[in-house]
């Protein structure tokens, strides 16, 4: 299966492979593997002798990186970099010359209706990345109370009708379960305006706050950028591509703490976009920042 067969374009890939500047030899472990295609792009010039390491929540994804990369010069995980002390007992290695986090969901995630992600498909709402573990997003909504319930939508999808929003789930799920995305979606809609653009569905942020919320997904990221440097060889490059401000922001104060110590040097002092091209291809990119960092050598040298 292609990327494009699995309905997936790797994002910012030109830009990725470009910081990353692969050499033969090299290791790179690429923390969210996904379909593989950031991972075989570099892995094709990392040859002959280089190691990609792929880590992924999702054992569906995995399997799909496991056809698409060469069995021969890669180890693929199943593990969260949220937990890095449990992810680092089960690497090949104890660090990489190259790390790389892709924070966004999979468009195959996405467009899937089993995995409950999406607004614009009808599933079970689960919205688990891992599913075989957690609540999925039904349990999730059925227990929490009102005012949590308001904070995290605030909060994890800056949705400036969070009041509104947690109320009207709160009333529904009094009436019946709620139990599909459909359902969710409707709700939401029922009291959130459309954008004067009407590009941007009233469902979209109260959706990202509760797959963020039901993945812990700021907390591991906050975990790994807390220990990222165990991570690197002396040279070594990070790359995290995010999607959305909470995300970024997180990302820009740890890369900055880290230049500001010593031991480290930003290469991007601006998040890198894609190009215009890559949005038209892939919409879905658009919101995309790629920021890169490298630990200098042995005594600081570059």
């Amino acid at each position: 299966m292609t990327e494009e067969e699995a309905g997936h374009l790797p994002v910012l890939l030109d830009e990725v492979v470009e910081a990353l500047s692969p050499k033969g030899g090299e290791s790179l472990l690429d923390l969210t593997v996904g379909l593989g295609g950031h991972s075989a792009a570099v892995q094709d010039l990392t040859s002959p002798g280089g190691l990609v390491v792929g880590v992924d929540r999702d054992s569906e994804a995995l399997a799909v990186a496991s056809r698409r990369l060469d069995p021969g010069r890669t180890a693929l995980v199943h593990g969260n970099f949220g937990d890095l002390q449990d992810l680092r007992s089960r690497l090949p290695r104890p660090d990489f010359d190259m790390v790389l986090a892709d924070l966004g969901v999979s468009s195959p995630q996405l467009d899937d209706g089993r995995r409950g992600f999406s607004f614009r498909q009808e599933g079970p709402l689960d919205m688990r990345m891992d599913r075989e573990r957690g609540l999925d997003a039904r349990a999730f909504l059925e227990t929490i109370e009102e005012t949590e319930l308001m904070r995290i939508i605030a909060d994890f999808g800056e949705e400036r009708h969070a009041r509104r929003v947690a109320r009207a789930i709160v009333e529904e799920r009094s009436v019946r379960p709620i139990d599909s995305t459909g359902q969710l979606a409707r709700v939401v809609r029922s009291v959130v305006p459309r954008s004067r653009s009407g590009k941007v569905d009233p469902a979209t942020r109260t959706f990202q706050a509760i797959r963020i919320a039901i993945n812990g997904e700021l907390e591991a990221l906050a975990h790994l950028l807390d220990r990222f440097e165990t991570l690197l060889a002396p040279g070594g490059r990070f790359a995290v591509i995010s999607y959305h401000s909470l995300e970024d922001r997180q990302v820009k104060e740890a890369f900055r703490l880290r230049e500001r110590e010593q031991g480290h040097e930003l290469l991007t002092p601006r998040p890198l976009r894609p190009q215009d091209d890559e949005v038209n291809r892939n919409p879905r990119s658009r919101s995309a920042r790629l920021r890169v960092i490298r630990r200098l050598g042995e005594g600081g040298a570059r």
